[in-house]
């Protein structure tokens, strides 16, 4: 029995800035857009944290292989 697990990615082809959100979207299986603008509403309303979430994800979260 062998279980495959999904690795969180930052996207290298559907990305506007570091890829953080098309990741997550693939990771999902949501569009990238409405992650998007979740995590534009939610900077907005949480005073600038879920930006800082953003920037950290960024740092932590690996590129897809090139493969």
């Amino acid at each position: 029995m062998s279980t495959e697990y999904k690795k969180l990615y930052r996207s290298r082809t559907n990305r506007m800035v570091s890829g953080v959100c098309g990741g997550l979207g693939e990771f999902a299986n949501v569009d990238p857009t409405i992650i998007r603008l979740l995590f534009a509403a939610g900077t907005i309303f949480s005073g600038g944290i879920l930006l800082l979430v953003y920037l950290a994800m960024i740092f932590v979260v690996p590129e897809a292989p090139l493969a």
